[in-house]
């Protein structure tokens, strides 16, 4: 005789699992991605040496390469030199002083124009006017203007980097939603509050990448300019070299620029990182922000199964930063 329908057990209902995909337990090895980035630097090297060395004529011609041995010779020798790295100092110095004026105009000007009908319509037709113009275009310019050569290519440096930064920095402020400044100016907040509170950390992931894209096109003015009117500096050395027929010393200024270009970059993106640390990252769970301390929990969670299950609370727990 079957037990009446009352006296059944019911299950109990199951603890709340947070939605979301699996973890694969299979991790890639950590030094997998540097292994391939370096075999295929080694590649570029290993054709570039057979080309040159054979002197290759086809529709490129690679008789008059240097080769890598005879590169990485001249390389090491101008090492040795003063002045290889008062070239280095002159363009750095450059570099710096030019990219830090444009970060900080043209944040503050991109900011006023999406903040500001008044700045817009002052500010945006001549700048609109102005951003389709090269920058190594200004060197007449620039002469004209300053009385250094010196001033006239930092002034370059400036204008290459000075207009991505402030597209980027307007785009990443229309972008921002109304709620957060309404929530502010709810609570009290003034105009200034709502600047430093709300639109310039909300904006900064738009504002980093027109950095990470200015420093790079002011690198390629720098260069064209020290060719043009620089005194020292590597694109006036490797212009020199091409005039008297160095091409050691030219193909040396090459990788000199692209490591300087290669660190400068990297500086940016690592200053990026560490002001936007609040930000969750979505590549790997192995930052130091809570969220990724949380996904690894929900991880081991969802490899245990049902016995793993993380509930509500336990949730709650790992979003408080500790």
């Amino acid at each position: 005789m079957s037990a009446p329908a009352s006296a059944r057990s019911v299950p109990a209902p199951p603890a709340a699992v947070v939605p979301g995909p699996a973890f694969p337990d299979h991790r890639p090895w950590p030094g997998a991605r540097h292994v391939r980035r370096t075999a295929a630097v080694l590649a570029a090297l290993a054709v570039w040496q057979l080309l040159a060395q054979f002197r290759v004529d086809l529709w490129l011609r690679f008789s008059q390469f240097p080769t890598v041995t005879e590169t990485a010779r001249e390389f090491g020798r101008r090492l040795g030199t003063a002045t290889y790295w008062q070239d280095v100092s002159d363009s750095l110095t450059r570099i710096v002083a030019g990219f830090a004026l444009a970060a900080v105009l043209g944040v503050a000007a991109g900011t006023a124009i999406a903040r500001s009908s008044v700045a817009s319509d002052l500010l945006g037709p001549l700048l609109e006017v102005l951003r389709p113009i090269p920058a190594i275009a200004l060197v007449p310019v620039a002469i004209l203007l300053f009385p250094s050569n010196e001033q006239g290519i930092v002034f370059i440096t400036f204008a290459a980097a000075f207009f991505p930064v402030t597209v980027s920095t307007r785009h990443a402020v229309r972008a921002l939603t109304p709620v957060w400044e309404e929530a502010v100016r709810t609570m009290g907040g003034g105009r200034w509050r709502v600047l430093w509170s709300v639109v310039l950390p909300g904006a900064l992931p738009g504002i980093l990448g027109g950095l990470s894209v200015g420093i790079g096109v002011s690198w390629i003015c720098v260069i064209s300019a020290e060719m043009i009117s620089g005194e020292y500096g590597v694109g006036y050395r490797t212009w020199q070299d091409y005039t008297i027929v160095d091409y050691p010393g030219v193909f040396v200024g090459m990788a000199t620029i692209g490591l300087l270009g290669r660190l400068t970059s990297t500086a940016v993106e690592v200053l990026g990182r560490r002001l936007t640390r609040w930000l969750p990252r979505t590549a790997s769970g192995t930052g130091t922000y809570p969220g990724g301390r949380l996904r690894r929990r929900v991880a081991k969670g969802v490899r245990a199964g049902a016995g793993g299950a993380v509930d509500a609370a336990t949730l709650r727990r790992e979003r408080e930063p500790s």
